[in-house]
């Protein structure tokens, strides 16, 4: 097939907080090339704009006015066949699409045109105040950073819903995810003909086809925030029980002063450290609270041939469960048999959960999906 002009565009969160949204990002730019495709990744970096004394306050205008920094003069200059918008949030405005003439695809990686703290989390739980109409629920709970003032630009910009959001009114094509951030997007008013649910990928390790040994330890890999879950999973994690903890955040002090002696605090581990190190675990713990979209993590585990046990709730769950990649466990049920009924069956799981990735989540799978989707986008302009 003829090789098309793509530009990403996406505004980049800063390096201090992982993200797998930019990891995301990186990945679908290089497997487009190797595709045969010209790609531009045009790019708002947190890192370098948050040196300005002023960025705080012109974030927050373009977030809640819609109007400032463009990406439409690079995009003019490139030329592309098709514009791929990832994140436009905070560095982007988002007026600019009703000023651009062609084709539009946008991938959702998270709840942000919903919800002022993008997760649909709140006080311990999933909340979708916000989507079912109470637009100002989000500034009332200071649901953005935990701060009245830090939401007040969001609640703004999604006063009028999502059928006010321009890039979801935009968007030729909406790619979701999971099949709960598809539900959660229909459910609050997208029509399901301008949607695609093509989930993230990851490249292969490599290794062996038949991941075996573990090392008889669980892991948990994320940030250390509430939405994530991990404190409540410190609070209840048997004693005795051996966790390695990657990752930080603002709880890290409450965690370490929770946990028993049998959890391991490793810190941030970079991205090659982490999947070298995957397969030698027993399996990985997944506590999110929040519904989440389609966290990395997830297909990284599969890649490595690693089991997941997740706790009910999250898009996570409904992925194991769907496709036999783990154990599905319930907040209200003791952890400590859990555990074991797990550690007994996830030896036998590790190729099964390989399969998975093979089948579902590879760099070809996706490509050949994106592909498909670009092209019907073009037909139809």
């Amino acid at each position: 097939m003829t090789p098309l002009r793509i530009a990403l565009v996406h505004s980049f969160y800063a390096s201090g907080q992982p993200s797998g949204e930019n990891e995301a990002v990186r990945d679908q730019a290089r497997a487009l090339r190797e595709s045969g495709h010209e790609v531009a990744v045009v790019a708002a970096r947190t890192d370098e704009l948050a040196r300005s004394r002023l960025y705080p306050l012109r974030a927050a205008a373009t977030v809640a006015a819609g109007r400032g920094r463009t990406p439409l003069a690079e995009l003019r200059e490139f030329g592309p066949d098709l514009v791929h918008v990832h994140n436009l949030f905070p560095n982007f405005a988002r007026g600019w699409v009703h000023d651009w003439d062609g084709p539009l695809v946008a991938t959702l990686h998270n709840y942000r045109p919903l919800c002022a703290g993008a997760t649909l989390y709140r006080a311990g739980t999933a909340c979708t105040s916000c989507l079912d109409g109470d637009r100002w629920a989000g500034l009332r709970h200071g649901c953005y950073r935990e701060s009245r003032l830090a939401t007040a630009p969001l609640a703004w910009a999604n006063r009028k819903g999502p059928a006010g959001d321009p890039l979801l009114s935009r968007a030729d094509r909406l790619v979701m995810l999971s099949e709960l951030s598809l539900r959660t997007y229909l459910r609050a008013g997208i029509p399901a003909r301008r949607t695609a649910l093509i989930p993230n990928f990851v490249d292969d390790p490599g290794g062996p086809a038949e991941p075996t040994s573990s090392s008889g330890r669980w892991v948990f890999v994320g940030r250390l925030t509430a939405e994530k879950g991990a404190l409540e999973l410190l609070r209840r994690w048997p004693a005795g029980e051996p966790l390695d903890i990657v990752g930080d955040g603002e709880l890290l002090d409450d965690a370490r002063a929770v946990a028993p002696p049998s959890v391991r605090f490793l810190g941030r581990l970079d991205r090659a450290e982490l999947r070298r190190r995957l397969p030698s675990w027993r399996g990985l713990v997944f506590p999110s609270r929040c519904l989440e979209g389609a966290p990395l993590v997830q297909v990284e585990a599969l890649a490595a041939g690693l089991p997941i046990l997740v706790f009910e709730g999250s898009s996570v769950a409904e992925s194991v469960r769907a496709r036999g990649t783990g154990a599905v466990v319930s907040w209200a049920e003791p952890l400590l048999p859990a555990l074991r009924q797990a550690a007994a069956r996830f030896p036998g799981l590790r190729s099964h959960c390989r399969r998975v990735f093979d089948e579902h989540f590879t760099e070809q799978t996706w490509a050949r999906s994106i592909d498909r989707l670009y092209r019907e986008v073009l037909s139809t302009i």
